[in-house]
């Protein structure tokens, strides 16, 4: 059994990981952390990171990390993964550029697998946009994203994750922009606007939209449920487990498959 600890164990994400975790016979949930300490569980919670490290020792650790948080709190897990060597999956989303290079000098020293979307499907989809972007090289490419209305970030990271890999495929020719009222003006050829919906409940939907002038094509995500995040990361945990010190994404996941 693969002994998890989920970091942000209390939030909606981390509660999706546990609920898998506590069904499965592959499993076995170590504990978790989360600022917000939360009564009546049936596994251990930690509410700091020193109440953590005075608990953990070389023999009783756990075999992954799953972090579903925020970037603050994902920085003091990896600290705490790396002193002791604990490979590590970051689902967590809304990195700076600087953070990110953070992350990959860790992967130094530590197997790091980090995805902004734990969803197969979607990371499917990443790749098919970005061989869309090359065939239809002259359509305008717009991004839209709609989330609950307690999401953090806006863009969404997946969002980011889509424009990013449409950007690599294609030489790195687009712009991005974030926000068209402040830019009153024609709409440059290259480039990927963004539009973020916040509202509800929705869990997550993308759409990838290519415009020509006679015609147009969408290609869209729809995840109804946190579940298929979960069931990303506990298979992203179970691929990272025995690897060496690296850095890994959805795309070594879908090779092997």
């Amino acid at each position: 059994m693969l002994r998890i600890f989920v970091n942000g164990s209390n939030g909606k994400m981390g509660q999706e990981v546990i609920k898998l975790v506590s069904k499965s016979s592959d499993f076995y949930l170590f504990g978790g952390l989360d600022r917000n300490k939360k009564e009546n569980c049936n596994y251990r919670i930690f509410s700091s990171i020193l109440e953590l490290s005075n608990f953990i020792s070389l023999d009783n650790k756990p075999d992954v990390i799953i972090d579903f948080s925020v970037p603050e709190a994902s920085f003091k897990i990896l600290d705490f993964a790396n002193q002791f060597k604990i490979p590590i999956v970051i689902a967590t989303t809304g990195f700076s550029k600087e953070e990110q290079s953070r992350i990959i000098a860790y992967s130094k020293t530590i197997p790091i697998f980090q995805s902004a979307n734990m969803s197969f499907d979607i990371n499917i989809m990443k790749n098919t946009v970005a061989n869309l972007a090359t065939l239809l090289a002259n359509d305008d490419i717009e991004i839209v994203e709609t989330h609950h209305n307690s999401k953090l970030d806006s863009p969404s990271g997946t969002a980011i994750m889509l424009a990013d890999s449409i950007n690599r495929k294609s030489g790195n020719k687009y712009t991005y922009i974030f926000n068209r009222h402040d830019h009153r003006q024609k709409r440059e050829k290259n480039e990927i606007g963004f539009s973020s919906v916040r509202g509800g409940n929705i869990v997550g939907e993308h759409s990838v939209l290519f415009f020509s002038d006679d015609e147009s094509l969408e290609i869209k995500h729809i995840a109804y449920s946190r579940a298929v995040y979960a069931k990303g990361a506990l298979k992203a945990a179970k691929f990272i487990s025995d690897k060496s010190s690296g850095y890994y994404t959805m795309n070594n996941l879908i090779e092997i498959h």
